[in-house]
């Protein structure tokens, strides 16, 4: 991690499972130090799902979304209107939390079960786009979950 433009880096992985692939790393768009870590495990025979969280920086980190299915994590994205929000590409789906990670479900409902190994979000559009492995692109409105987390404040 670096806080000064890539000048000086410091190591901010040891409080995490060690001999993993990380998979993706992304700051938070809306907490400044807030950063979210995937890490894979399938090359290792380890097919739990690790998610993390940390609030300052990648110094301590807390594992979300323990309802997970035991499924290699490819990506976390944040939503692009509601920072509680999270969506999750595993390799056997795609999964959104409405609580920041503390729960995941299912969303497969017109996804087949492939694996998941990108997401983009289109704020313009307010749209998910899901890339998977078998090279195929689908795209949902979030608009619906938006909606649903408004419900449940």
């Amino acid at each position: 991690m670096s806080r000064d433009g890539g000048y000086s880096f410091t190591l901010v992985s040891k409080k995490l499972p060690q001999g993993l692939w990380v998979s993706r790393v992304i700051a938070s768009q809306y907490i400044e130090g807030r950063v979210y870590a995937t890490l894979n495990g399938y090359r290792n025979d380890q097919f739990g799902a690790f998610v993390f969280v940390s609030e300052d920086y990648g110094n301590s980190w807390v594992t979300i979304g323990t309802n997970l299915p035991a499924e290699p994590v490819n990506v976390i994205r944040e939503d692009p209107k509601e920072a509680d929000i999270l969506y999750v590409g595993t390799d056997n789906g795609l999964y959104c939390s409405l609580n920041r990670g503390k729960t995941f479900e299912s969303l497969h409902t017109n996804l087949p079960n492939v694996p998941v190994h990108d997401l983009a979000i289109q704020v313009r559009e307010n749209e998910l786009v899901v890339g998977t492995h078998g090279r195929s692109i689908f795209i949902t409105k979030l608009d619906a979950i938006q909606k649903l987390y408004d419900q449940k404040k």
